[in-house]
């Protein structure tokens, strides 16, 4: 079904297609494995968003990698980032000394990422870095958060797909797309 998906009656619109997600991902995996030219590094998965996309860009590097994950929470039941981060499960690696990547899926405000910067980096790492699958630069609160790779630039809209969800909903879609208003704004 290459570049023919299916768009289900929820989605206003597709965004990324499945060839235009994976070409990126393939240049994602590029850069990432240059920068970490054979060392071997902890790739964090936040959970549960990221998932699809941490599958995806592992298999896309070249150096050697253990997978951990993380869980939080910092939606609650609403569709915006109330900034409030609770752990909900930590990794299980010790990060000490150790090259350490975070894959996220969606990067709104920046107070999340930022949290688990300060999280991760209280633990010492080598280094530490992330990779966004998407960026809404314009929702950014967090002007001085450095983000190393970054998927895509996502327009300030509600996009479900490819990971990212409503309500636990539509993760398993192979594209990203903007979902209807009616499906999320509260009435």
């Amino acid at each position: 079904m290459s570049g023919e998906a299916s768009v289900v009656e929820e989605v206003k619109r597709v965004i990324y297609t499945k060839e235009t997600i994976q070409q990126r991902i393939k240049e994602l995996g590029k850069d990432i494995s240059e920068h970490y030219k054979g060392e071997e590094v902890v790739v964090v998965g936040v959970l549960k968003g990221a998932f699809i996309f941490m599958a995806d860009l592992v298999r896309a590097c070249t150096f050697p990698c253990t997978l951990d994950f993380l869980a939080i929470s910092s939606y609650g039941a609403g569709t915006t980032s109330s900034g409030n981060v609770k752990i909900v499960m930590d990794t299980r690696t010790d990060l000490s000394g150790k090259h350490v990547l975070i894959v996220e899926d969606i990067c709104d405000t920046g107070l999340t990422l930022q949290y688990l910067l300060n999280l991760l980096g209280a633990r010492k790492p080598k280094s530490l870095e992330c990779c966004v699958f998407l960026q809404k630069s314009a929702c950014l609160k967090v002007p001085e958060l450095k983000l190393k790779w970054v998927g895509f630039q996502a327009e300030p809209v509600f996009v479900v797909g490819y990971g990212l969800d409503r309500a636990e909903e539509f993760r398993n879609l192979e594209y990203v797309g903007e979902l209807k208003e009616e499906f999320y704004k509260k009435k």
